[in-house]
């Protein structure tokens, strides 16, 4: 089976839709309505398409084919299929096209009645291997590409490809993932709302640490409430709001003891607990990173060295996120800070990574990576101390790249803030 379906022509998904201000805690106001975007569009397909059309006029390839989730998200802006294998084929003369498995038809359904996917070229096919061959093979004779030079994300298209041995299936991972470096104006702005919300979760955060309470049961109430904000500021979006926090010694390890993400059940929070507290909400597929350090008490000697280690080592790391220094950069000044400060053997985690459509985008090596800092690229920035039996001490910023750091994400980060009395 292999049949198509077309949408209209996309349109900017939020554009027209309202946006009233809401009520964050103690009576902050959330940000002014005017000129906001909680999703991609033409601004986003245009500054992805040149991208990719550069890489193939740099490697001479006539077309670029993805495979997974993250790439059809990125070239097609569809996101979510469902089972079987998917393709989305971008040539370098001609428009994009999907093969999607049947499961996804109504996925697809779904996101074309929003108007969203940048393509209205969609074949579905059968869940077997012979027929999204099948289907590939005919849409490459149709599209003119039967002996095209492609560029692929993955090796799994050799063996679809085998019915057209004239195809040269060329394999560019490496150059296809720094596509997602620099983002357009359009993704840094979603960036932006969705850093705004996690800054009015991380204040329910300080209204609602307390001693005793139950560090999970904490998270969802959190998330709950973040929920709540979103649907306020952001109507019909696609919106995810994962908290999570590590209380007491636990988090000395940086994804909690052994565990999927955090404590075990039962963990409460206990005077005297240094807390690592996480808020990654993601607007339309593109998250963001916000983590605070709380302490549950009067801050002993030793908790407050170390926190502001980690606070002068997290700001000199956001003031290195400039375009054109190197991306090891970054790492190597909040190193600087630990070194300079006694605690670089305290240092087990690093200093941080790309963020897009992948929680850990490009760049991932950061501080091996020496290649100039591009303007646009967005990361995060965390530097941690990890002191086992007492806990962790970690602050993470959402920092766009430019002439001077924007640093996205803006709750309170300083001591006193962050003390729960």
């Amino acid at each position: 089976m292999a049949s198509a379906l077309a949408t209209e022509r996309w349109r900017l998904f939020a554009q027209d839709l309202p946006a009233a201000p809401a009520q964050g805690p103690r009576g902050n106001t959330s940000v002014a309505p005017n000129d906001r975007v909680w999703a991609l569009g033409k601004q986003t397909l245009i500054h992805r398409t040149r991208l990719m059309r550069e890489l193939m006029d740099r490697e001479k390839f006539d077309a670029l084919a993805f495979s997974s989730g993250l790439y059809l998200k990125f070239a097609a802006n569809f996101s979510g299929f469902a089972g079987g294998e998917a393709a989305c084929v971008v040539p370098r003369n001609g428009n994009p096209f999907l093969i999607l498995p049947a499961s996804s038809a109504n996925g697809w359904r779904f996101q074309a009645a929003a108007q969203r996917p940048w393509t209205t070229d969609v074949t579905f096919s059968d869940e077997n291997d012979a027929a999204f061959n099948d289907a590939l093979t005919a849409k490459l004779e149709q599209t003119g590409l039967r002996h095209a030079r492609i560029g692929v994300e993955t090796s799994a298209f050799s063996s679809a490809l085998a019915a057209l041995p004239e195809v040269q299936v060329e394999r560019a991972a490496r150059q296809i993932d720094v596509l997602r470096m620099v983002k357009s104006k359009e993704e840094i702005a979603v960036m932006r709302e969705a850093a705004s919300l996690a800054d009015w979760v991380q204040g329910c955060y300080r209204e609602n640490i307390r001693p005793g309470r139950l560090v999970g049961e904490l998270d969802a109430a959190m998330a709950a409430l973040g929920y709540q904000e979103a649907t306020r500021r952001f109507p019909d979006a696609d919106v995810t709001i994962p908290c999570w926090t590590l209380s007491g010694p636990v988090s000395a390890s940086p994804h909690g003891a052994g565990t999927t993400f955090g404590n075990l059940s039962g963990a409460r929070i206990e005077p005297g607990h240094v807390l690592i507290n996480n808020v990654y909400p993601s607007l339309d597929g593109v998250p963001i990173e916000n983590e605070r350090t709380w302490i549950c008490g009067k801050p002993t000697r030793r908790q407050t060295e170390l926190f502001a280690a980690v606070l002068a080592a997290q700001e000199a790391g956001c003031e290195a996120v400039v375009a054109g220094r190197p991306i090891a950069a970054i790492d190597s000044a909040a190193l600087s800070v630990f070194e300079r400060l006694g605690f670089a053997d305290m240092v087990y985690h690093r200093t941080g990574h790309g963020l897009g459509l992948a929680g850990h985008d490009e760049p991932i090596d950061m501080a091996f990576n020496t290649a100039p800092i591009p303007e646009g690229m967005v990361t995060s920035v965390e530097p941690s101390l990890l002191e086992y039996g007492l806990g962790g001490f970690r602050i993470d910023d959402t920092v766009v790249a430019a002439e001077t750091a924007q640093i996205l994400t803006r709750s309170p980060k300083d001591l006193k803030s962050q003390v729960i009395e």
